[in-house]
């Protein structure tokens, strides 16, 4: 037995038969080859333009949650509020130096006009004012720092703190972030940098969403990482409403283009390593073309490096081609 006869054998059981006539018309495409888009991906995460981490500025505990992971909120909203009577009483000894300090220069500013105190006394009571005034309103402030309220429009990523849990200033307590602005950041090595610099056009592929969508826009930032000496290029995406920061994606940065014959994905079979697709001979014969295929070159496109040539007719539905081969014998 030939080589050629065992390779067959083992394509014919991975496919089933392999000729056979068309019974009805099938959906085909005449494949040659055309200018695609060369380029080279990198793999990236997806963020959020805008975001913010909202943290506690007073120590506390958690009185109320009123906001949880997922929901939207607006600028100004309650997300919570933190047990803050040290603050309070803090507050309320600043208010009652500062009507002390008050009376006092008051006081002493009627007795420097009567000639019985100097200016310089007047000038330490009225700086002790603007002290206790100052003290007043920072304690002011850290008395309002109790309630948490949203810093912008946008959707609550990830809710750090618990009913309860003890807040302390610094402790992340939210994040957010605004949906509509969300770009994605891929780590390009330094010998890609020169070729980078002339790049303006990306597609971003989400593997987990089968979606392909433009860049708005590339840009390569002017620093290297110095330990991994990879160089960090932020892509800009249009409306996603599916992506969600964090997610992954694939940039495909376009370096130029060629001509290359490529077929639809969803024309390829496949088992295993083995790839094929259904064509149709002149005769209206279906017959099973086994492929070898290179990389992904546009949506849903596939390069062909061997298998096929220009003028060959590809059924787009390898399921419908099956059942007719089926069918037939």
């Amino acid at each position: 037995m030939s080589a050629n006869t065992i390779r067959y054998f083992i394509f014919s059981l991975f496919f089933g038969l392999t000729v056979a006539s068309a019974a009805e018309p099938l959906s085909v495409i005449t494949v040659k080859p055309h200018a695609v888009d060369l380029a080279f991906p990198a793999e990236s995460l997806v963020e959020a333009v805008q975001q913010a981490t909202v943290g506690a500025q007073v120590a506390g505990r958690v009185l109320e949650v009123k906001a949880d992971a997922g929901q939207s909120v607006k600028k100004g909203d309650v997300l919570m509020r933190i047990d803050a009577r040290e603050a309070a009483e803090a507050a309320r000894a600043a208010e009652a130096q500062y009507a002390n300090a008050k009376v006092n220069f008051e006081r002493t500013k009627s007795l420097v006009a009567q000639k019985f105190m100097s200016s310089a006394a007047l000038d330490k009571a009225r700086a002790d004012l603007d002290s206790t005034a100052a003290n007043r309103a920072a304690a002011g402030a850290s008395q309002s720092h109790a309630t948490i309220v949203s810093p912008m429009n946008g959707i609550i990523a990830r809710r750090h703190a618990e009913m309860g849990d003890m807040a302390t200033p610094g402790k992340p307590l939210f994040t957010l972030y605004q949906p509509g602005a969300l770009r994605v950041t891929a780590s390009i090595p330094q010998y890609r940098l020169k070729a980078m610099r002339d790049v303006k056009t990306a597609r971003v592929e989400f593997p987990e969403l089968g979606k392909w969508v433009d860049a708005v826009k590339v840009q390569v930032l002017p620093t290297a990482d110095a330990a991994t000496h990879v160089s960090q290029v932020r892509v800009t995406l249009p409306d996603v409403p599916e992506a969600t920061p964090g997610m992954f994606a694939r940039v495909h940065f376009i370096t130029g283009q060629s001509e290359k014959l490529t077929v639809p994905a969803s024309a390829v079979l496949r088992r295993g390593e083995v790839a094929a697709v259904y064509v149709q001979t002149a005769d209206n014969r279906l017959s099973l073309r086994q492929l070898r295929l290179g990389d992904a070159v546009g949506l849903g496109e596939i390069e062909v490096l061997a298998g096929l040539a220009a003028g060959d007719k590809v059924v787009t539905d390898p399921v419908k081609a099956s059942i007719q081969l089926k069918s037939a014998n």
